[in-house]
């Protein structure tokens, strides 16, 4: 005899289907004359560990959860309760549970949410007309009720759903109650490269609807740059008027009207103030005309082909998660304007729908992106994969019809996505062909289709530098629909830890080639999540089976949003206005790199620094130039005497007035070029060295006469001055694990170069200096560097030079080349001329050489993961407080209260803990970074390669 249960009354979360009981999308607006009543708050919550643990009776009037736990709505269970609720998972790409599609875990967490309201005093009559209830997004299934009665269930987690229920709603008293399930079906298709967080984390609305009200409106708003005019037609499902002011439009709905207007763009986002007017609501538009269209194989907006300078977005707060508030989305569109940034892909998800409102309103061309990504079926070569099943294609339909319709009235929105890393399938095809028949004013996007099939562009994901150069000089092949295409870098440049390096060298190429129309940087920010073990939590931190690590923090700023050198870097790369000296005439290039903006909203500024210190500022006069069109401009002034110091010159690009972005004198693009270099080191000799006893005294310095070793400079205590080649691998040393190509980080250490010995073959000292002779090399290897350190001094200064001969078969290049020791902890500051911030020979486009001055403490970079960080590049001098350290050509400082071994072993920023001593780093060469934490390592021109090497410092006391 045997028997079987089975659990009805769950079947839903395995089920294919996008849901039931919603109704279709519409357009999300932000506001109109009907009433709303925002749900946002605390939630009474319970949870259970299955998706069956406990029955339905929570969702019935008069329920008793006086003993449940309190939750925030919008937000993540697991990111409340200081644990009691879960923990956050984090995987690149596999899933966190069996792959068995449609079926998941029965160890499925499930929140129970309820909240009880009233309706407020002023809400309408329920007699008039009715209410539809709004989920913004939840993650990753949901039922509701409403007083009771159950209204649906849906998946599709960052895409909206509403319900009608007017007819539910009371006065007062009424419970609304949803269960959310982590997994179900759905979660076959959101593997994103993210946490997994699941709950109610964007906003849930009731909504009145008036008899009468806006349903659904396609704000069609063309421009013909020929005319300059544009057409616009509002459809609406509701009869109705619309009127633009500004216009002196006012038309039914459906009927088109064309007036001279000014366009649309990311960079002038000009925006025109209308109203839908139906018998039942007024709703407010804002209208940008605009036209984009697939024209001589390239993307043109308002017939001019753009060039996106781009990032990929996902939303993210280190507290909260993905649930956003306006003000911190605010706060990330302003960064990317104010760090010349003109796109986003909004990966790999549409984004809350109010982030949209700001890219229209400051200027943001916008790749929206279905919520779709099956990653994890790659494991198993993509059998099953859902998009190529044609059980899973009416909830494929669902969610891009969900985009589609919520997000069809924004101008910044250019390109619709299909998804991301999804394969390929009939799934993605009915998708692009419904997006397609839908709205064709826009173009369809995905990375997957290689073929373009489905696509009206050729996109790829960290394809090389040599490969985008062969794409953009059409030599790539593939179909031939494909060699008409466009392409794009949809990723590019993965931000993980130190770097990306080589982003200059792909803009060089993208500007080289009109095919190439820019990329998207991955990412925007780190998904560090806050905690006080480690500063910020990874994958792994949290007792998760799979985990993929700091994988997740690969961002261009940190979680608290703080920009990185990343950022700064690409800021530099990407700027809209090129400024290049013409030679030694006395006059400069200034090139405008807008695609539709003139240079009337800039002023230039002109100084000449000696000895990196600014002279004085002069107004430079720039003609407001045409995109495209370059003027030559003459310096107003001749350059100074610089007595023997360096002389150069800045050119400064700043706006010229308030913007809604960013304020007057805000820095847009700049240059410098060296005028007069300085004059050769002091030869600093003369002084003769004298032994006293286990000492050798040679000008401010002592030195152990049985190693050589520097003890003392100007009476400070130096520890051990010796040659150093290692450095803490960055994530991009590193690389990915899945790589093919070489991944040096690994082999460095393979080779031993982080336990590098040294031996002494001598100490020579005569009549002009000291000498010391060693040897630097890895146990068990038979490479080595000899290495010889000589000094000398005239009496108040002392000179150090290092000639350094590799031995042996050297396959590598070397991490770094320089000299580490160590001062007092009291050392505290430094101040140098050099680049201001970290760089690195691959990340320095940004490095603008002027004197600067920081703590210790405010030199180091907080990458999540620690790692090798602050260098400053092309540094002629440095002090560190009464020391100072001159290079005979430009070197790398660094300066830290831990040793390079011990940033090495650190995992988290709370394992980093100050010692009693500085350790500085004066290197003569460094290797490049790349980005191989998933892309390509530096080019070779950034490799520091093994070979004879002399290098030499001289050493005084600070003025």
């Amino acid at each position: 005899m045997s028997f079987r249960t089975t659990a009805t009354s769950t079947d839903y979360v395995e089920d294919v289907s996008p849901g039931s009981g919603a109704l279709p999308p519409r357009a999300w607006y932000a506001s109109s004359d009907a009433g709303s009543l925002s749900l946002n708050g605390s939630w009474s919550f319970r949870l259970s560990p299955t998706a069956d643990g406990a029955d339905d009776s929570f969702a019935e009037p008069g329920y008793d959860a006086g003993d449940w736990a309190e939750v925030t709505v919008p937000g993540h269970w697991v990111l409340q309760g200081d644990g009691a609720f879960g923990s956050p998972i984090y995987t690149n790409h596999l899933y966190p549970f069996p792959v068995d599609p449609p079926h998941v875990p029965t160890a499925n967490p499930t929140g129970d949410h309820l909240h009880v309201f009233d309706l407020p005093s002023d809400w309408p009559d329920l007699s008039d007309g009715g209410a539809v209830l709004r989920f913004d997004g939840v993650e990753s299934c949901a039922r509701v009720w409403l007083n009771g009665t159950e209204i649906g269930e849906f998946k599709g987690s960052r895409l909206a759903h509403e319900f009608a229920v007017g007819q539910l709603l009371k006065p007062s008293g009424n419970v609304l109650a949803v269960r959310v399930h982590q997994w179900s079906a759905g979660s076959y298709l959101e593997d994103q490269d993210q946490w997994w967080l699941p709950g109610i984390f964007r906003d849930v609305t009731l909504l009145h609807r008036p008899a009468g009200s806006v349903l659904d409106f396609f704000t069609h708003a063309s421009y013909d740059h020929t005319t300059g005019e544009g057409t616009l037609r509002v459809e609406s499902d509701v009869d109705g008027r619309v009127t633009v002011p500004e216009l002196d439009i006012d038309v039914r709905t459906g009927e088109p009207v064309t007036v001279a207007v000014e366009p649309w763009t990311a960079e002038t986002p000009r925006l025109y103030d209308g109203v839908l007017v139906t018998a039942g609501e007024r709703v407010p538009l804002r209208i940008g005309f605009r036209t984009v269209e697939l024209s001589d194989g390239l993307i043109k907006v308002n017939g001019k082909a753009v060039l996106f300078k781009g990032v990929n977005r996902h939303e993210w707060h280190p507290e909260k998660g993905r649930a956003l508030d306006l003000e911190t989305m605010r706060a990330d569109v302003l960064l990317m304007k104010r760090y010349n940034l003109n796109a986003v892909r909004t990966s790999h998800y549409p984004p809350h729908p109010a982030f949209l409102d700001l890219c229209d309103e400051y200027g943001l061309w916008v790749i929206d992106e279905c919520d779709l990504e099956t990653h994890g079926f790659t494991e198993q070569n993509w059998r099953d994969n859902p998009v190529d099943d044609d059980r899973w294609t009416p909830a494929l339909l669902d969610r891009a019809s969900r985009m589609v319709e919520r997000d069809k009235n924004h101008p910044s929105v250019v390109i619709w996505s299909l998804g991301n890393e999804a394969g390929t399938g009939r799934g993605l095809t009915a998708m692009a062909e419904w997006i397609h028949g839908r709205d064709d004013s826009r173009l369809v996007h995905y990375e997957g289709d290689w073929d373009c099939r489905d696509t009206d562009m050729y996109s790829r994901m960290y394809a090389d530098h040599a490969e985008t150069e062969r794409i953009g000089q059409g030599l790539d092949g593939g179909t031939g629909k494909r060699r008409q295409l466009p392409f794009i870098l949809c990723e590019y440049g993965h931000a993980m830890g130190n770097g990306p390096g080589g982003i200059a060298d792909y803009q060089r190429i993208f500007e080289a080639h009109d095919r190439i129309q820019g990329g998207f940087i991955w990412e925007w920010i780190d998904h560090g999540i806050k905690d006080e073990r480690f500063g910020y939590a990874y994958g792994g931190d949290f007792g998760e089976e799979l985990h993929d690590g700091n994988f997740v923090c690969d961002g261009l700023v940190f979680p608290d949003r703080t920009p990185s050198p990343g950022l700064v870097e690409y800021k530099k790369v990407i700027e809209p206005v090129r400024i290049e000296a013409d030679g030694s005439d006395g006059t400069v290039r200034i090139t405008n790199a807008y695609d539709f903006a003139d240079l009337s909203h800039l002023e230039f500024e002109f100084s000449y620094q000696v000895d990196g210190f600014p002279t004085g500022a002069h107004t430079l006069a720039v003609p407001p130039l045409a995109p495209g069109e370059s003027a030559e401009v003459k310096l107003p002034a001749p350059a100074p005497d610089g007595n023997g110091e360096e002389v150069q010159w800045t050119v400064r690009a700043l706006l010229a007035a308030d913007t809604p972005w960013a304020g007057r004198a805000h820095e847009v693009a700049w240059t410098q070029k060296t005028v007069a270099p300085r004059g050769p080191l002091p030869t600093a000799t003369g002084a003769r060295p004298t032994a006293d006893g286990d000492r050798i005294t040679l000008g401010p310095a002592t030195f152990d006469a049985r190693t050589g070793d520097l003890r003392s400079l100007n009476g400070v205590d130096v520890t051990v001055l010796r040659l150093d080649v290692w450095r803490a691998p960055t994530d991009n040393d590193d690389g990915a694990s899945w790589q093919d190509d070489t991944r040096y980080g690994v082999l460095w250490r393979q080779l031993g170069l982080h336990r590098m010995q040294h031996r002494l073959d001598g100490v020579e000292s005569d009549g002009d200096g000291l000498t010391v002779r060693t040897r630097v090399a890895p146990a068990a290897r038979e490479v080595g560097l000899r290495t010889v350190y000589r000094w000398t001094s005239d009496g108040t200064r002392l000179r150090l030079t290092v000639s350094v001969v590799p031995e042996g078969d050297w396959k590598l290049p070397l991490p770094r080349l320089g000299v580490r020791f160590g001062l007092p902890a009291a050392t505290d500051s430094a101040v140098w001329f050099g680049s201001l911030g970290e760089a690195y020979p691959d990340t320095k486009a940004a490095a603008k050489h002027l004197q600067w001055d920081a703590s210790i403490d405010d030199l180091q970079t907080p990458y999540v993961r620690p790692q090798e960080n602050g260098a400053r590049a092309d540094v002629r001098w440095v002090e560190l407080d009464g020391l100072r350290v001159e290079g005979e050509s430009e070197f790398w400082f660094t300066a830290r209260r831990w040793t390079t071994e011990q940033l090495d072993a650190a995992t988290h920023l709370t394992d980093l803990r100050a010692g009693d001593t500085v350790w500085v780093n004066l290197d003569h060469g460094l290797h490049g970074i790349g980005s191989q934490s998933c892309g390509p390592g530096p080019l070779p021109q950034y490799f520091l390669k093994a070979e004879p090497t002399e290098f030499s410092f001289v050493f005084s006391a600070a003025e």
